[in-house]
C-alpha cells in the first residue's frame, strides 16, 4: 500500500491558491477539470516534493473544488491536521503573518505552529531538525481560536 494524497474541499479557487502556494509555499503539479460530474481537482505537493510528485513517488494534497457547490463545510475534530516541515519555523510564521494569515497556535517553543487555511483546514508546522531557541515576539503569542 502507498500514500498517495490527502483530499480536502475548498469553496473557492483563487483564495485557497492564494493561501496554499503563494502564502505556504506549494506548487500546484496537475490541475483536472471534470464537466460531466461539475469539479476540479488540483493537485499540490510541497515545494521539497515536487519532483517527486510530479513523478507519483510523494504524496499530494488534492483540493476538491465543486462548481455548483454552495455547502459551508463544516471542520469536524475528527479531520485533525495536515503537518509539513519548515526550514525555520520563525520566518515561516512571519512570513505568513505578514501575507495576513493568523497564528492559531504560536512557535513558543521554537518547534510547532499551527494556521487554518481559507476553508478551515488546519496546518502543523514543524521546525526541521532540532527545535529553534525560543525567541520573542512568540513566546509571549498567545493561542488564538483553536487548530
Amino acid at each position: 500500500m502507498k500514500y498517495l494524497h490527502t483530499m480536502v474541499r475548498i469553496k473557492n479557487i483563487d483564495e485557497s491558491l492564494d493561501f496554499y502556494v503563494n502564502k505556504m509555499g506549494m506548487v500546484e503539479t496537475k490541475r483536472k477539470e471534470f464537466e460531466q460530474g461539475r469539479f476540479t481537482l488540483i493537485f499540490l505537493a510541497s515545494s521539497d516534493n515536487v519532483d517527486e510528485a510530479k513523478a507519483n513517488n510523494a504524496p499530494e494534497l488534492e483540493l476538491t473544488y465543486n462548481w455548483d457547490g454552495d455547502e459551508d463545510y463544516q471542520s469536524g475534530r475528527n479531520f485533525g491536521h495536515l503537518a509539513y516541515s519548515v526550514d525555520n519555523i520563525y520566518e515561516t510564521c512571519q512570513k505568513l503573518m505578514d501575507a495576513g494569515v493568523t497564528i492559531n497556535r504560536p512557535p513558543r517553543e521554537g518547534r510547532m505552529a499551527f494556521v487554518k487555511s481559507p476553508d478551515n483546514i488546519s496546518f502543523e508546522l514543524l521546525q526541521k531538525g532540532d527545535a529553534l531557541e525560543p525567541a520573542e515576539p512568540w513566546v509571549s503569542m498567545e493561542n488564538t481560536g483553536e487548530w
